[in-house]
């Protein structure tokens, strides 16, 4: 039976990763008491993540670190990689508010360090904390701004996502925020055209060994669940019927506002499909947790909330380390190149996701794949080399002549042959890339044996292609509020993060989803604070 209300709080924030916490905390420091609920233990896809933040513009990192940048620099490639996906006047603000966004971070525990990588990569290894996190060194973009180091990765071991949730989690702790674990949220609540809260199933009234059996199997359906979806589908069913034995009905109210940052849908299949039936779901590597199932877009949808981006699916091939493989050429089964190779994983993944087959490979000739060697032991951590490993054992195909190989791997030998005769003439006459690579990135295949990496979409467990959807519910790019479509808010819910359409909602570098979090999740936290019946958008106080 639901009691009237088990709890509440000024503000309720549903779903506790990035986005949740600091709007928890954002709420908090604008003086709103502040409940916040997580399915299973919080963290998110945040707390899984390599922990990059995406920030320039002069923060105290990049100083430290001499790099030089300034918010035109910053606002003009990232108006050229996200295009349209927010208005002119909020990405100015997020690069704008980007120097202080990582002082509020600093200022709550985020550990960082004004350490360079000295070559361009994917991800750092644990000596190297600031690097070229996206295609600013890319073909195309370098001459639109003075590239800079804009990659802030969070100092600490290994994947460092863990090194950004945590410290923002024991802030928010510290400051008063109320979290509720094991608590899902099922529907909005609406009182008067208004919503007031949330009802939820929660384990809080089970005994405790079920809770911690929960949360034990919570913690392994995140990781090593993430490496494995099987593995995740079998921990996720014991569960549901851990929440279906177990759970009760529990009510939480919310006097100001509701904020959603649930993440986004990666971990429903039928959704995926119906909003980008193109993309390889089955054969990818789905991003997040069992939580980013769509669930907090469904119900804001209930509720007539409007959706944007929503088939836009950022899918991952990232070819480096080691940072030779950037001289290499990427092709099609017509032998045919796809772009500037040197462009970030998921501008290469997104190109092969469109081409034949979804099949592509790198081409090397002798020089290249033994510089590529050497690199691996001092370019990489473990599960990138695992992965490179994995990739030149069994996704390799050598031969003496490029017909040989492209013979061999099914792909049409003479567009190969044209395709790397081309770009050989295009170096020796010193003519421009027809892709863009820049000139220093460059490299004759002249030697043999020559060599292809298979860099296909294929099974998650042979050489996984992550992917995570960009698209959610529209917001007031002001406040954080829930649009109709319309355009009017709906009162009393904002939604942040993943959930909402951001900064990255059209496509994706390593960071922007963290820092678009970061600042959709302050916005929404500061004007859900404010917001009251007369101003639902929380405008009356800003």
């Amino acid at each position: 039976m639901v009691r009237t209300w088990d709890e509440a709080a000024d503000v309720l924030v549903v779903g506790y990763g990035g986005a949740g916490v600091a709007a928890a905390l954002a709420a908090r420091e604008a003086g709103a008491g502040v409940v916040a609920i997580d399915r299973f233990g919080g963290g998110g896809a945040t707390a899984l993540s390599g922990g990059i933040i995406y920030a320039g513009g002069g923060t105290w990192v990049q100083r430290a670190a001499g790099v030089a940048d300034d918010v035109d620099a910053m606002y003009a490639y990232l108006r050229a990689e996200v295009g349209d996906a927010v208005g002119e006047a909020t990405l100015r603000r997020f690069c704008e508010e980007s120097p202080a966004m990582i002082d509020w971070l600093t200022e709550h525990g985020v550990p960082f360090e004004a350490s360079l990588c000295p070559y361009k990569t994917s991800y750092p290894t644990d000596n190297h904390y600031l690097y070229y996190s996206g295609s600013e060194i890319a073909g195309g973009f370098r001459e639109l701004a003075t590239p800079a180091q804009r990659g802030h990765r969070a100092h600490g071991p290994g994947v460092s996502g863990k090194k950004v949730f945590a410290p923002l989690a024991a802030s928010a702790a510290a400051h008063g925020v109320r979290v509720r674990t094991a608590t899902r949220a099922t529907r909005l609540v609406v009182e008067d055209g208004r919503v007031v809260g949330v009802e939820a199933v929660t384990l809080a009234h089970a005994p405790g060994a079920v809770r911690r059996q929960f949360a034990a199997l919570a913690r392994i359906s995140a990781k090593p669940g993430v490496y494995h979806p099987g593995l995740r589908r079998m921990v996720q069913r014991r569960l549901d019927r851990i929440e279906q034995r177990y759970g009760t009905v529990t009510r939480l109210r919310a006097d100001s506002a509701v904020i959603m940052t649930t993440g986004g849908f990666i971990a429903d299949g039928e959704m995926v499909r119906r909003h980008a039936p193109e993309y390889p779901w089955a054969s990818g590597l789905p991003l997040g947790t069992a939580g980013d199932d769509g669930s907090g877009i469904r119900m804001a949808q209930e509720l007539g909330a409007a959706t944007d981006k929503m088939g836009t699916i950022s899918t991952w091939r990232f070819i480096a380390p080691s940072s030779a493989f950037f001289s290499a050429l990427a092709v099609d089964v017509h032998g045919e190149r796809m772009i500037d190779e040197s462009r970030y994983g998921a501008a290469l993944g997104g190109a092969i996701v469109t081409r034949p087959g979804q099949r592509a490979w790198l081409v090397l000739d002798a020089d290249l794949l033994a510089e590529a060697r050497g690199q691996l032991a001092t370019q990489s951590v473990w599960f990138q080399r695992m992965q490179s490993e994995r990739l030149l054992r069994f996704g390799r195909i050598t031969g003496g002549s490029l017909e040989e190989i492209a013979a061999r791997a099914g792909i049409d030998p003479a567009g190969l042959r044209r395709t790397v005769d081309a770009h050989n003439a295009a170096i020796a006459a010193d003519r421009p890339d027809p892709m863009g690579k820049p000139a220093d990135i460059r490299r004759p295949l002249q030697r043999g044996p020559f060599t292809l990496l298979d860099i296909s979409v294929r099974s998650a467990l042979t050489y996984p292609t992550p992917m995570l959807t960009l698209g959610g519910v529209r917001v007031d790019e002001t406040t954080g509020a829930v649009l109709t479509e319309t355009g009017e808010p709906i009162p009393g819910l904002f939604a942040a993060g993943r959930t909402a359409v951001g900064v990255c909602s059209n496509g994706y570098v390593s960071g922007l989803s963290i820092a678009d979090c970061v600042f959709s999740g302050r916005r929404a936290g500061v004007h859900g604070a404010r917001a009251t019946a007369a101003h639902p958008d929380g405008l009356a106080n800003a």
